[in-house]
């Protein structure tokens, strides 16, 4: 086997994985090892994977197996993630041609696994059930140049009854603030204008830790002290732990982006609890409309499941009121599929699909409804908008407002990076449309 020059890597999932994969790209990058955008061109593949639906899994188990059958040998063909913690030791029963299985707890191995493979010609596996804080953040490989991930607390304690990554991801483990503090000031200084804040619940933040007298409100009041660092976002807050305290960061810090990824998920006490979600609709709406209270043009977005086993027509009825009630900026809309591992894998998936279909739709025709309703009243209106990058047929720039939302508008290159006022003149589709400010 012999010593990989190229490697490929893809990313299936969410923020996290993504930041997993800079961090894991940085380590082989540090090798020696060149990235290539292509598989055909890579001596190495690597694959950091998502099992949080099972259509997830699917692409994962499709791609890699069509890899299996191909004339071609790879040298070296590498799992991480989530389904590499989830599946183990099985990906090599069904997938003998990978190498390497390295979980979410072991992404720091990676370049000693590789060194174990090709010392010892066999397959190899790291999936530790705790995460060690040990990662070398600052080693990260970052495409973007304006805006950056960074990890504040990885995995989590909540167990809702539907969700593996209490498993695959390991109880919650907080990163020490000055650490955070660190890489924030090291990413202004190479010119980041934004940094997400990134954890399973940003807001246990610190409670695994009470020596620290660190909460997540705390972190946020440290990081907008830094000079320089115009915009800061995190995801995700569950709602049992969202507190006065930090709804006050977000209405009082200049840095803090007036938007919350707020996870619902169902707008059904008894589904709710079903899915030990620790909340009713009533706690819910009450949280909203406390934080819209102290902060009046806060967007709020959020998961839902449609389709948990046993929910009734009344009980999806109740979903769709309280999204339409609440007025989603932003939300992640899946049918419910069952994942082995967690308590509701054992409940009868008694939904049938072309149910689980048919609300799901209704929810998105609500959420199109919604949303383009929210782009229609910002027409006439002027927004501060961080200019990331031009859009993909070049012709316009892209950007973001504080509150998430998508702007397009025409200008030149210099403006990449930079904070901007936009005149907006009309949407298309998911993007509002517009002009510089004069």
């Amino acid at each position: 086997m012999d010593k990989p020059r190229t490697f490929f890597m893809r990313t299936y999932g969410c923020q996290m994985n993504e930041l997993d994969s800079e961090m894991m790209v940085g380590q082989l990058e540090k090798r020696g090892l060149k990235r290539v955008e292509e598989e055909e061109d890579a001596d190495l593949l690597l694959f950091n994977t998502c099992s949080i639906r099972d259509l997830a899994e699917r692409k994962v188990m499709g791609k890699l197996g069509l890899i299996g059958r191909s004339p071609r040998k790879r040298q070296i063909i590498g799992v991480t993630g989530c389904m590499a913690m989830a599946k183990k030791e099985s990906l090599f029963r069904k997938l003998p041609h990978v190498d390497f299985v390295i979980g979410t707890n072991n992404i720091n191995d990676l370049s000693h696994v590789l060194d174990e493979v090709l010392e010892t010609r066999k397959q190899v596996i790291r999936v530790d059930d705790r995460f060690e804080e040990n990662l070398d953040y600052l080693g990260a490989k970052r495409d973007d140049p304006v805006k950056a991930y960074v990890s504040i607390i990885r995995g989590c304690d909540k167990y809702c009854t539907y969700c593996v990554v209490p498993y695959t991801r390991g109880q919650e483990v907080s990163r020490p603030q000055e650490s955070i503090e660190e890489e924030c000031r090291l990413l202004v200084e190479k010119g980041y204008k934004e940094i997400t804040l990134l954890g399973q619940n940003v807001n246990s933040y610190g409670k695994d830790h009470t020596e620290w007298n660190c909460l997540f409100h705390d972190l946020l009041y440290r990081l907008d002290k830094i000079p320089g660092l115009e915009r800061i976002r995190f995801m995700t807050s569950h709602p049992v732990d969202i507190t006065v305290e930090l709804m006050q960061a977000i209405r009082d810090l200049p840095s803090v982006c007036e938007f919350v990824h707020f996870p619902l998920q169902a707008g059904s006490a008894r589904i709710l609890k079903k899915m030990h979600r620790m909340y009713t609709p009533e706690i819910y709406l009450e949280k909203v409309a406390l934080l819209r209270s102290l902060v009046p043009s806060v967007a709020l977005g959020t998961d839902i499941i449609v389709g948990f086993p046993t929910e009734t027509e009344e009980e999806f009825a109740e979903t769709y009121r309280l999204f339409e009630e609440i007025g989603y900026a932003t939300a992640f809309l899946f049918a419910y599929s069952a994942r082995k591992g967690t308590p509701a894998f054992r409940w009868q998936d008694d939904i049938p699909e072309t149910i689980k279909q048919e609300r799901l739709h209704k929810l998105l025709d609500l959420h199109t409804r919604i949303t383009d309703e929210q782009r229609a009243s910002l027409i006439g209106k002027t927004v501060e908008v961080l200019v990331e990058r031009r859009n993909k047929d070049e012709k316009l720039l892209k950007g973001r407002t504080r509150c998430w939302r998508n702007v397009v508008f025409p200008g030149s290159d210099n403006l990449v990076g930079s904070l901007q006022r936009v005149h907006i003149q009309g949407f298309s589709h998911q993007s509002l449309i517009g002009t510089l400010a004069i």
